[in-house]
């Protein structure tokens, strides 16, 4: 399939999809194939709004470079590289270079959980097998090439995208089993089920039966992060759901959800996330029409 899209030719394709009344969390906006030779080429993940997106771009000739989060990477041949939006990232095109390369750009909740996945795990820059190249490929083509694609289609063709990446880093291997200890189990399920309420490290390590200090290397240990890092995580992943799925003031949210008032919900989310409250709503609504 990367030859037939190679064969295709360069080409740029917006999906102008309708409104779903069922909106679908996988979900391809544009795709294309390009050449850039000797001209000015260069995106910075900070400045390209705020509504959540990701692009996959994968290297067929020449060179690109990529600075992700302080760390650079040349994007040759065979690479492909995946980025989420709004992220501290540059990539561009070296004076006088050449780069070409095919690309998708998707949007939706499982498109950007599954990215966040891969990235965490591998980094921004992966070397897929051929098969996966050419799953990629044909799903930039079908995109490109379907003459009027149904929100179904398209999401077919981001899944297919983000699964060829999926299955570079993850293969068939299962998901590590991880034994925790009786005590941090029995904090987790205490956090889980009390999000809305306070949650001093002195009450969770009075939980865990532990001195606080105690408690605290232990449960980092487990979990790689602090227990009150873990406590406002997943504290913003139940905000973030509550933005998309419910119709729930931001002062409800920031109640249910264990913040003292809306405000400073909005300014932890802001500092976190780049976006205040309703803006992410409002974005995150947008990419599911």
């Amino acid at each position: 399939m990367l030859s037939q899209l190679l064969d295709h030719g360069h080409d740029i394709r917006t999906l102008g999809l309708p409104r779903s009344a069922a909106p679908l969390h996988c979900m391809a906006v544009a795709a294309g194939h390009e050449q850039r030779r000797n001209e000015v080429y260069s995106w910075d993940g900070m400045k390209r709004g705020t509504a959540p997106f990701l692009v996959i771009q994968h290297t067929t000739l020449g060179e690109g470079r990529l600075d992700f989060a302080g760390a650079h990477h040349r994007l040759r041949p065979g690479s492909t590289m995946l980025v989420t939006m709004p992220h501290a990232h540059r990539y561009w095109l070296e004076r006088g270079g050449h780069w070409e390369y095919f690309w998708l750009l998707l949007n939706g909740r499982e498109a950007l959980r599954l990215a966040r996945e891969i990235i965490d795990s591998a980094g921004p820059v992966l070397e897929l097998s051929p098969a996966q190249i050419d799953r990629l490929a044909a799903a930039c083509l079908s995109l490109l090439t379907l003459a009027e694609p149904t929100p179904g289609e398209a999401s077919s063709e981001a899944y297919a995208a983000m699964t060829s990446l999926h299955d570079s880093v993850f293969g068939n291997r299962p998901a590590p089993e991880r034994t925790l200890a009786p005590a941090i189990t029995r904090v987790l399920a205490h956090i889980d089920g009390e999000l809305g309420a306070a949650l001093p490290v002195e009450h969770l390590a009075a939980i865990a039966g532990m001195s606080r200090a105690h408690f605290v290397r232990s449960f980092s240990a487990a979990m790689g992060r602090g227990p009150a890092d873990y406590v406002q995580d997943k504290r913003l992943e139940r905000v973030e759901r509550l933005l998309l799925a419910s119709e729930m003031s931001v002062a409800e949210i920031a109640a249910a959800t264990g913040f003292a008032d809306g405000n400073y919900l909005a300014k932890v989310l802001r500092r976190r996330r780049g976006v205040a409250p309703l803006e992410f709503r409002a974005a995150g609504r947008r990419t599911e029409k």
